[in-house]
């Protein structure tokens, strides 16, 4: 384990909304599966982009931190859409989310020209410690806040997942100006193919 010596004062935090992004670095684009992280640098990158990582931290990542981030993701994955679609999580999904929470840093208290504050000090790599808050920020959605909220676009050639923050709890699309207007513009021409045979048919 690649633990650092050095105490750090820093957090890095990301709102519920950028978890769930990361869940979403494996999407459709119009049906085909895209992913996002092609390499190491990609899956730095994207943690430096949130705040989770320093640049310097971003430097050296190989392919063992690769995987690391693609398992965690679709262990955070099968679990919201598990409970988006009101089913039972996969059991090796929530033994992988509970191991990416025993990665936390180590609290520790630090006396600098004669105060304390609190730092923390790195227990594992970088690619282990910034899955942290953004497994944080899920489970403390299900313990407690609206996990019933969590969504899957009902566009069925994107599928990204969302919360529902609208006040009815109504929402099905990721965004109303992409797979919500698809939707509608897919539903208006089958009205309109449907007509058109009903015409041709009746004379």
């Amino acid at each position: 384990m690649n633990a650092s010596p050095h105490v750090v004062e820093h957090d890095h935090v990301i709102d519920l909304d950028g978890a769930l992004d990361f869940l979403n670095t494996l999407d459709l684009d119009d049906g085909q599966l895209m992913e996002h992280f092609q390499s190491p640098s990609d899956a730095a990158s994207w943690f430096v982009q949130h705040g989770l990582l320093h640049d310097d931290e971003a430097r050296g990542w190989s392919e063992p931190d690769l995987d690391r981030v693609r398992d965690a993701r679709a262990g955070l994955r099968a679990v919201v859409d598990a409970i988006a679609e009101s089913r039972t999580p996969p059991a090796d999904a929530v033994e992988r989310v509970n191991g990416i929470l025993d990665g936390r840093p180590m609290a520790r208290l630090v006396l600098e020209d004669g105060a304390v504050r609190v730092g923390h000090r790195h227990r594992g790599p970088a690619s282990a410690e910034v899955l942290v808050p953004i497994a944080e920020a899920i489970v403390d959605e299900i313990a407690e806040g609206r996990p019933d909220r969590f969504r899957i676009c009902d566009n069925d050639r994107c599928r990204w997942t969302f919360y529902d923050a609208s006040p009815t709890g109504r929402r099905r699309w990721c965004d109303m100006k992409t797979c919500g207007n698809r939707a509608k513009a897919a539903r208006h021409r089958a009205r309109m193919k449907a007509a058109e045979h009903a015409t041709q048919r009746a004379t």
